[in-house]
Order: structure tokens, then sequence, then C-alpha cells
């Protein structure tokens, strides 16, 4: 059985990879390291049939280093066993992984001290957001580097290529400016995809030309590919929450729409949750509980319909005041103790050590609560809350806020009780 296509037009040399200037042009990181005949572990990451994979093995040729290639999900111990062995005997060894970000945490532990010593050199090829999703200590060892999606022009240099080649369709078939564009315009920048659809095209030309008719119906066939994959599920995503903030609801809609493609209302309600008390939060704090009523009502009744309650609630949101007011607050909370974290007053501990009875803090005492001095000495001044949004609610917090901060606060409680 002959081979697909794509498989048989896979670039052997740096010359013929498409794309990917910034990587393997003149004056490109990976090109510069092939002419220095070193190459570094490394984490490929991008959308699919953008020639991660491909690289890493014409990599390996350029530089004349034997490799051996491992799937993370079908791989085992076992093969990585034989691999380390292989490393041992050739002193050096550049392992293609695919789907890096599927490593387990046993499979990386027997990775971690080979790509430690050089002894392992592991191109990981993954179409995942590498700061999502692979392991930190396997990413601190790698160099990260960001695959583009190829342009029109490179998938009709991909395309002629395959007529023309004698491992391609040998120059026996031709096709139509309008059936190229159409191929190009579907394929969003991914040349396995449109060699697919060009194969298949060229199977039911009977006379030998693959007009844009053609090209159109095998598009259906071969297109498979899913806007809820990793890494693309994570933009569509982040363009919602953006578009959401912009209040956009048109942009949102058609977010929500290429997101309700992959079926995962999980991840979708999720990100809508945070939205609600993120983009929102004090501007209308009653949208966070009507929210979380709307992802219940389209995780109980799924996809397809789910879209509809989540539609109707993104309007909502788009169309919400918004004010980071909270968040900012709860964020710089956070920085101050990732910095230092000081000592709390000892009256506050569940069970305080060395104060006296009327040094502890009282809980029949309503009428001092507002008075007690809570945060660390170091900190006694703080103010998390430099302004308010101009929205009514917010409005209303800032009076009362005010307030409060003209009181005294104290860590004296025995002459507060007094």
């Amino acid at each position: 059985m002959k081979e697909p296509l794509a498989f048989r037009l896979r670039p052997e040399k740096l010359e013929d990879i498409l794309g990917q200037e910034h990587l393997v042009g003149e004056n490109g990181i990976i090109r510069k390291c092939i002419e220095n005949d070193t190459i570094f572990s490394s984490v490929f990451f991008g959308p699919p049939g953008t020639g991660k994979t491909t690289l890493a093995r014409v990599i390996a040729n350029e530089l004349k280093k034997p490799y051996r290639s491992f799937n993370a999900v079908t791989g085992n111990k076992k093969d990585l066993d034989a691999i380390f062995t292989e490393s041992k005997l050739s002193g050096s060894l550049i392992l293609i992984c695919d789907e890096v970000h599927r490593l387990n945490k046993d499979k990386q532990d027997l990775l971690l001290p080979h790509i430690e010593d050089g002894s392992i050199i592991l191109l990981g090829a993954t179409t995942a957001n590498p700061y999502h999703s692979i392991n930190p200590a396997i990413r601190s060892r790698c160099h990260l580097f960001e695959f583009k999606p190829l342009t029109n022009d490179d998938i009709k240099k991909g395309i002629d290529n395959a007529l023309k080649s004698e491992q391609g369709l040998k120059g026996e078939y031709t096709i139509s400016d309008e059936a190229l564009d159409l191929i190009c315009d579907t394929v969003n920048g991914d040349i396995r995809w449109a060699l697919n659809i060009l194969e298949l095209s060229a199977i039911m030309a009977d006379d030998r030309h693959i007009d844009v008719d053609l090209v159109r119906e095998n598009c259906r066939h071969v297109n498979n590919r899913s806007f809820g994959s990793e890494d693309g599920h994570y933009d569509l995503l982040s363009g919602l929450q953006k578009s959401i903030r912009g209040s956009d609801p048109n942009a949102a809609l058609y977010y929500l729409a290429l997101l309700a493609q992959s079926g995962d209302v999980e991840s979708i309600s999720r990100r809508l949750l945070v939205i609600a008390y993120e983009d929102i939060g004090l501007a209308n704090p009653q949208l966070a509980s009507r929210t979380y009523a709307a992802v219940q009502a389209a995780e109980h009744v799924g996809f397809p319909e789910a879209i509809i309650p989540l539609g109707v609630h993104i309007i909502d949101l788009c169309l919400s005041p918004k004010s980071r007011t909270g968040v900012d607050a709860t964020h710089e909370a956070e920085r101050i103790v990732a910095t230092k974290a000081y000592e709390m007053p000892k009256y506050l501990k569940l069970t305080p050590v060395g104060l006296n009875k009327d040094e502890q803090y009282s809980y029949s005492r309503y009428d001092c609560f507002h008075k007690i001095q809570y945060l660390p000495d170091e900190l006694k001044d703080l103010d998390l809350f430099p302004s308010f949004n101009s929205n009514r609610y917010e409005q209303q917090l800032k009076q009362i806020y005010d307030e409060l901060k003209q009181n005294k606060r104290t860590s004296d409680l025995k002459k507060l009780y007094k």
C-alpha cells in the first residue's frame, strides 16, 4: 500500500521546509544552531500541519545524529529504556517526542536525568500551549519555539511541489487557480490538511484536472480539523473573555460558536464564571449568581442546545458595566504576600499564647469589631482600594469604606475594651 501523499513529501533538508522563516530563514535560530553543529533540547509548539515533527527529523538528518521517535501517548517505559541504552552506546541521541505534553510523571522522571546530562536531546512537538500543559521540570530544561500557521504562498508552494515531484503526483495532474485558492482558504495554514485534500481530489479527478467543485466536495470529506484542539481551544477562550471585557457581544457570540464545535461545555462554563468575577465584579455582583445559573442550565442540557443559555447570558455579560476593583485588590494582596508574609496580630489567632484575658479578642464586643486592627503592624496602613469605579453599587461601597477609614483602628485591645 502506498504511503499518504503528505508522508511521501515530508522534507528531508532544511531548505525544503515550508514557512517558519523566524526559525529556519537566513537568520533563524534553528539554522544558526545547525550551522554551528549543535542543537539543544527543545519543545516545538504550534498548530497542526506546520512542520514541527518534520523539522525535528530534518535537524537530526542535517546534524547526522542518530534519532529515535517516541509518542508520549502510546510509548511505554520499555521503549524509553531501549532508547536510553542506545544513547549510552552512541554518546548522544536525539529523541523526537510527539504529543510531548502527554508525558506522564513516570516517563518524565525517567527522561529528566538524561536530558540534564545531554545524553538525550529532546525535540518535543505539541499543538498545546507549553506554558499551560508541559510540566515545569521538562519546560525548564528545554528551549521553546513557536511554529506559526503557513501562509497561503507557503501552501501554494507545497501544492506545486506535490503536483510536480516524483514522490508526489509526477506532473500528471493540473489544478485550477480557483481550486488552489479554495484549498488555501480552507486549511488555515495546515499543509498536511492541504495535501490530504489534494490527494483525495486527484483520486476523484477522472480527467486528471482538479477543479474548484471537486475541491469543494472533498474539503467536506477531509475537514477533520477541530476548533477544539488544545492550543486553539485556549486561544478561543481567551478571545471570548477579551470580547466580553470589551463589551462586544458580536465577537463574543462568534467565539462561542467556534468553541461550541468542541462540545466542551465545562471549560466554557469555568471561563464564564471567572469572567463574572474578574471583569464584571463589583459593578454588577448579582450577575455572578446569574452566570452560575446559566452554566448549570447549559451543563444540564448539553450541546447542541447548551449554546442557547450560554449565548443569552454572554450578551448579558457583554452589556453589563465592568469593574476590576475587586480582582485588582485581590492580586495586589497576592503580590504583597509573595514578597513577604508578616506575622498576624496574636489576638487574631485561634488559641493565642502569652496574652492576658483582657488582651484577647472578645467575641461579645460587637461594638468594637470595626475598631480593631486586623493587619500586621508592618501593613497597618495598607489600602488596596485607592479608587472605586463610578457605578452606583461601588459608590455605595466607597461611602462605607471611607467611613470605616475614619476609624482609628488599634491593636491595644485592653484599652479598647475599657
